[in-house]
């Protein structure tokens, strides 16, 4: 089938408008003076306009997280298509509570986004993935039966088994997603799965929150990793990123400072965190723009708990009433407008329906909480005062 690299922006055109919309921005774009063409070429003249963050998004920070969530994109032909392929969310042993063998998944959920896509790439480019695709554009409809941990699949056109999928009995187990396809191509969504299921690639969410933030760092002169190694615990000649957790940053470490979750508080780089039920952190996500005037907040995170076309790493955002920036985040009034989905369609849901839930889930353990990188308020005012 083959799989061919496309030079194209990793971000849609149609995704840079929606974010300029929601955040109350003026996409240059759509200024006369910026001269873009019109006609057929229009579009693709577009798309190349948007690869540069900074004619969204300033010359700030703002405009180096985007950069940074971009790596996390890769446009690619396959089967014909061309597909917009988003990092999949990976984490060690996930899913493996029913079965003796756990996996570890490619560095660990906290490899770099150009090592990963080099991975990813490898993967599209087997015979497996050939036969898996084949399997997809027959013009048949299945059941695709992935096994995690033996890392392969297989298929079913068992009329009973397609039948109990439609009704949603879902037959599939944690290590064993069931997938209903139509046989009538390849999507998005499919090479996710494969992805996710076979090819233990991707980020999990700290992982990517640190990517952002240590690229952000970097853009400013700082190795952050370097900087923070004794104060992480990763020993020396070792990738700081590996040690790295949620738990990192829901500690009390000096090097991390607990933000107060009014609006009017919050800043580019700030780690939104979610509680669990026993009260620890078990998920973050990265602030990468406020803007007090629209009342948007746009955050970053990877989890495949989200609509099928958004699971791994996706932009989610927070609406407010501008006339009171010192609401806090747990308040009901503020509507976050990430929804939560199971990752494979048939899977018991999520308890939360959306991430606003989530935030203010366990409030007598404390609920959610914002914090901040010491090291990354120097690096914020540093960009800002580079910025021309």
């Amino acid at each position: 089938m083959g799989v061919l690299p496309v030079r194209a922006p990793p971000v849609l055109l149609a995704a840079a408008l929606l974010a300029a919309a929601l955040l109350g921005l003026p996409p240059a774009s759509l200024r006369a003076e910026e001269g873009l063409p019109g006609g057929p070429a229009a579009e693709t003249e577009a798309l190349t306009w948007f690869q540069d963050p900074a004619r969204l998004w300033g010359s700030g920070v703002e405009a180096v997280i985007e950069e940074a969530y971009r790596a996390s994109f890769k446009t690619l032909i396959i089967g014909g298509r061309v597909m917009n392929l988003r990092m999949p969310f990976a984490e060690n042993h996930e899913r493996a509570e029913l079965t003796d063998q756990g996996w570890e998944v490619l560095g660990g959920g906290k490899a770099n986004p150009a090592f990963l896509w080099g991975a990813v790439e490898g993967f599209l480019s087997t015979e497996d993935f050939d036969r898996y695709a084949a399997a997809l554009g027959d013009g048949r409809e299945k059941v695709v039966i992935f096994d995690i941990p033996r890392r392969s699949w297989s298929v079913s056109t068992d009329l009973f088994d397609i039948a109990r999928m439609k009704a949603g009995a879902y037959r599939g187990l944690p290590h064993r997603p069931y997938v209903l396809v139509s046989g009538r191509g390849i999507l998005e969504s499919d090479v996710y799965n494969y992805l996710y299921c076979i090819g233990w690639a991707g980020m999990d969410c700290s992982g990517f929150v640190w990517y952002v933030l240590s690229y952000t760092a970097a853009s400013a002169g700082l190795d952050l990793g370097s900087s923070l190694r004794r104060v992480i615990g990763s020993p020396r000649g070792r990738e700081v990123s590996y040690y790295v957790g949620t738990s990192f940053f829901g500690s009390s470490n000096r090097e991390l400072i607990t933000v107060r979750d009014e609006i009017r508080n919050l800043r580019p780089l700030d780690v939104i965190l979610f509680r669990g039920a026993d009260g620890s952190m078990v998920h973050s996500a990265i602030i990468q723009s406020v803007n007090l005037e629209s009342g948007v907040i746009r955050y970053l995170q990877s989890t495949d708990e989200a609509p099928l076309n958004e699971r791994g790493a996706h932009e989610s955002f927070i609406r407010f009433d501008p006339a009171f920036p010192e609401t806090s985040l747990s308040d009901p009034q503020v509507m976050w407008t990430q929804n939560r989905y199971p990752p494979f369609p048939g899977e018991k849901a999520s308890p939360f329906s959306n991430d606003g839930e989530r935030y203010r889930a366990y409030p007598e353990l404390g609920g959610g909480k914002v914090v901040r990188l010491r090291t990354m308020q120097e690096i914020s005012g540093r960009l800002r005062r580079q910025a021309p």
